[in-house]
């Protein structure tokens, strides 16, 4: 099993999105008016072999070489213990191999302390696992770690409340590992992290499958270098942020990557962070409490169904280690000049995104692009944020997008866009669950959108939105829709006024018609 370089191979990650004002990895870029930009390889699935410590190869192997380990209080035994020492409640792996676990351990741990050019399999074959005085799982070193969850079978580790060794470079977390590490398997697993983290991977982390449900006091799933979902459930309730990469020495690491499976997260802090960049390409993101959603320097979706509930921010593109500069050029409906344009960027073009935010909806410190998908934002009710917030220049080329909240601060695509939409701001409030809907010269309908909350101002851009074009807004009818958009009627409909596709202008709309 090799060991990776921390820096990308740009070869390997080859353009999957180009982001509007990004740098290639471990590479620092500046950002002059809005609308410049510059391109950045992102993460992909195609390379995580080569790029990451994962090898599908790992999770196969020659059940006849398996080492069983029955765990009991007092009482643990291992077959064919050549890799396997036993100290009391203490179970240490010391050499490369696979290893099958069941039984309990009521106040013990498991410890690999392996090579570090070996690979360490351990099977949970239901196996529980607690300690009293610190972490019951522990990777100390090896050159990969991989935790299967055996097929049928239910799982569980729980860690201290308080732990005896509490220096910096301790274990603290319920799942440790100072090596790179990979989750996989059919079966279940519960970690209960009572006195910091639940699953820690100080390397690489890679969770290939498994039904795995973390628990956590501050961080719930945290690998260091970069942290990948590829398939499996995993439900995770921290106190601080869900899921994240958070290496911020390296050049090219502290990446995250969601290409399947389905991810729901209840966060106190963030729910899906990364320090270098985030990107969705696959599967199912739910998060429904956070502070801010997904929060990353370089943001990317490009596939897959992601839906955000945050107090703060729902998208923001910030962190990092950016330059900035300032930016002259305006942002669609808001005044230019002046603003702070970074290293910064979200990129949508697939999916379907949703955002339900108290703070500023989709959000950019640097550029945003949206090429494609469908991206819904139900924005503050406060005039002090904005369903969108872009320093430098919101990009509209392709998609759908609903983008509705407070009128003090609406922004609304940049001029560089190619797609045109419709800047609506309401006379009065409408309020949450109001149909609103919008109507070409010939009485058909291009847009039905349902308020999650109270709106003073709502962006539209679709395909079927023709510059120029000349459009009515109505409230009322008949809706039938999905995270806010589909399809309705304008039968008992009040109309409002008129307003014209591409015409972005702060406080634009039917107005008091």
């Amino acid at each position: 099993m090799r060991k990776f370089s921390k820096t990308f191979s740009v070869a390997a990650f080859a353009l999957a999105l180009t982001l509007a004002g990004c740098s290639a990895p471990g590479t620092t870029a500046s950002t002059g008016s809005a609308g410049a930009a510059s391109s950045t390889q992102m993460v992909t699935a195609a390379s995580i072999s080569e790029d990451t410590h994962y090898d599908a190869d790992d999770l196969a192997w020659d059940a006849a070489t398996e080492v069983a380990v029955t765990l009991k209080d007092a009482a643990t035994a291992a077959d064919n213990a050549a890799g396997v020492k036993v100290d009391g409640e203490t179970v240490t792996i010391t050499a490369a191999g696979t290893y099958r676990l069941s039984g309990t351990l009521s106040d013990g741990k498991v410890v690999i302390a392996a090579g570090e050019e070996d690979v360490v399999r351990v099977i949970l074959d239901g196996v529980t696992l607690t300690s009293s005085t610190g972490s019951p799982f522990i990777v100390q070193s090896a050159n990969e770690a991989v935790v299967f969850l055996e097929e049928g079978t239910t799982n569980a580790v729980t860690d201290a409340a308080t732990y005896a060794d509490q220096g910096t470079d301790s274990p603290n977390a319920a799942l440790y590992s100072m090596a790179d590490l990979t989750v996989a398997g059919a079966g279940s697993l519960e970690v209960n992290g009572q006195y910091n983290d639940g699953i820690v991977s100080k390397d690489g982390l890679v969770l290939a499958a498994g039904n795995v449900t973390v628990k956590a006091t501050d961080d719930g799933i945290r690998g260091k270098d970069y942290a990948v979902l590829l398939d499996g459930t995993y439900q995770v309730t921290a106190g601080g942020d869900g899921f994240k990469s958070d290496n911020d020495t390296d050049d090219g690491r502290g990446w995250l990557l969601v290409n399947g499976g389905k991810l729901a997260i209840n966060a106190g802090d963030d729910g899906v962070k990364a320090q270098n960049q985030l990107v969705i390409t696959n599967g199912s993101v739910t998060v429904s409490e956070s502070s801010e959603g997904l929060e990353s320097q370089h943001i990317a979706i490009s596939g897959g169904t992601v839906t955000v509930t945050a107090t703060d921010d729902g998208v923001n593109a910030s962190g990092g280690a950016a330059t900035a500069t300032q930016g002259g050029a305006g942002m669609g409906g808001r005044p230019g000049g002046g603003e702070t344009v970074g290293d910064y960027s979200v990129d949508v073009s697939g999916g379907s995104l949703t955002i339900n935010s108290e703070g500023d909806g989709l959000d950019s410190n640097g550029n945003a692009a949206i090429s494609g998908g469908t991206v819904v934002v139900n924005g503050p009710e406060s005039n002090g944020n904005g369903a969108l917030d872009v320093n430098g220049e919101l990009a509209v080329s392709g998609g759908t997008v609903a983008a509705a909240g407070s009128a003090g601060m609406a922004v609304a695509p940049g001029t560089s866009s190619t797609q045109s939409g419709v800047q609506v701001t309401f006379a009065s409030i409408v309020p949450a669950g109001s149909t609103v809907q919008l109507a070409g010269a010939d009485g058909k309908l291009v847009a039905t959108f349902v308020t999650t909350k109270a709106t003073g101002s709502l962006v539209l851009s679709s395909p079927g939105i023709e510059a120029g074009q000349q459009y009515t807004v109505y409230t009322g009818g008949t809706a039938k829709v999905e995270s806010g958009l589909g399809e309705g009627s304008l039968e008992g409909a009040t109309e409002l006024g008129t307003v014209t596709a591409g015409e972005y202008t702060q406080g634009h709309g039917p107005g008091g018609r």
